[in-house]
C-alpha cells in the first residue's frame, strides 16, 4: 500500500477588517486559540463552533504551535485593538445608568 503524503494549506484566511478567519467561516483565530489556551481539547472546540470541522482545528492549532509567536504577537495587537475601539464606544455611549435610561425609554412609550 502506497500513501501519497499532501500537504494542505493552513486553513486561514484574512477578511476585509484584517481578522484571521479559520476557513470559510466567520471563527476567528483569536477565539479558536483562546479556547485552546484555556484548556479546551479541539474536540471541544468544535462543539462549541460547530462550523469548524475537526481537521480544520487540527491544522490551526499545529499552525499556532508551530508559530506561537507570531500568533501571540497577532492576538495582542488585536487585544489593543478590541480595547480601544471598547473605550470609544464608551466614551461616546456613556454605560453608566444605562439601565435606568432603557427603562425610562420603555417607560414613554
Amino acid at each position: 500500500m502506497t500513501i501519497s503524503i499532501v500537504t494542505k494549506p493552513v486553513p486561514l484566511r484574512t477578511d476585509a477588517a484584517g481578522v484571521l478567519r479559520v476557513g470559510k467561516t466567520r471563527v476567528s483565530l483569536d477565539s479558536v486559540i483562546a479556547a485552546f489556551n484555556e484548556g479546551a481539547t479541539p474536540e471541544e472546540i468544535i462543539q462549541q463552533y460547530d462550523v469548524l470541522s475537526l481537521a480544520e482545528v487540527y491544522a490551526v492549532i499545529g499552525y499556532y504551535l508551530e508559530n506561537q509567536s507570531e500568533i501571540d504577537s497577532y492576538l495582542a495587537e488585536r487585544h489593543t485593538q478590541r480595547e480601544q475601539l471598547r473605550q470609544e464606544l464608551e466614551a461616546r455611549h456613556q454605560p453608566q445608568g444605562i439601565r435606568q435610561r432603557l427603562l425610562a425609554r420603555r417607560r414613554n412609550r
